[in-house]
């Protein structure tokens, strides 16, 4: 990635903890996921999103690629802050970002963020970034969600901070003077794009693999303060916030029922054979 003449950069990386794939629950009563902390993971759009960012913090110190042994020399200024809204144990996501190389954690955790559809969830993390201070130079998303595929956060909070917002992004060739050069890949082929900071981006899954805490990093996340905010804390109204905040709810929601019928084919191959061809006869 090329290097860059901003002497400090701030970057926000918005992070979603879900539920392992083998763990699904629906809660029958709310038609949501029941999301108890105990098996939940990073959403993997969104680790390639903070290792997206964390690249960017690399080049603007002057360390080299992974592996390398080459010192920082730049030294440019780059903070990497990881926003979660959750349940409280979401915090322990937060203290393993902070482990691979983020430098704060933000957790928005209030019963009053509960149900939130995508716009309820995106104002409650615009509250929290501005809680932040200053408004981030970047804003780095994974392009969607494995336990809900709508792809709406990035754009509704570039809509909420009036900035440009750049999807699906597979690269990020070079960051010159304020100006960010990215990839995306699509069906059609690929494509180069620039955009002014400050901007929002969503990353593929693909576009980085999240790197391996050291040891440091892990004495890190252990020691970091990890700043948690209600509702009212940040600022946020309670009416937008939530199910009572979502114009959009889910009607029913249900993990498909699975068969493990089996039969059992006997006889020579021939026989099998027939046997089989009726079987998938009968599927039709």
């Amino acid at each position: 990635m090329a290097e860059e003449k901003r002497d400090a950069l701030g970057i926000v990386v918005c992070v979603k903890a879900v539920p392992s794939t083998t763990e699904v629950k629906m809660d029958p009563k709310t038609n949501t996921i029941v999301r108890d902390g105990k098996q939940a993971v990073v959403n993997p759009f969104d680790a390639s999103a903070l290792e997206v960012a964390l690249r960017i913090k690399d080049e603007r110190a002057g360390v080299a690629a992974a592996g390398s042994a080459a010192e920082p020399v730049a030294g440019k200024k780059t903070r990497v802050t990881c926003v979660s809204m959750g349940i409280p144990a979401t915090e322990r996501l937060l203290r393993d970002c902070v482990a691979r190389g983020a430098d704060a954690g933000l957790l928005l955790s209030d019963r009053a963020f509960a149900g939130a559809d995508t716009l309820a969830t995106a104002y409650a993390l615009t509250c929290g970034i501005r809680a932040l201070g200053e408004q981030p130079d970047l804003i780095v998303c994974g392009k969607m969600a494995v336990d809900g595929d709508t792809a709406q956060i990035g754009p509704e909070l570039a809509g909420a901070f009036g900035v440009p917002c750049v999807a699906g992004v597979s690269e990020v060739v070079g960051l010159v003077g304020g100006e960010l050069t990215l990839r995306r890949d699509s069906d059609e082929g690929s494509e180069l794009v620039r955009v002014e900071l400050p901007c929002v981006i969503t990353v593929s899954k693909d576009a980085a693999d999240l790197r391996m805490p050291s040891i440091t990093g892990v004495r890190a996340g252990e020691a970091a303060r990890i700043e948690v905010l209600g509702a009212e804390a940040a600022g946020a109204d309670p009416s937008r916030c939530g199910l009572v905040g979502s114009p959009t709810q889910v009607v029913r929601s249900f993990m498909p029922e699975r068969s493990q019928q089996s039969v059992r084919i006997e006889g020579v191959a021939a026989e099998q054979a027939a046997a089989f061809a009726e079987l998938l006869e009968g599927m039709e």
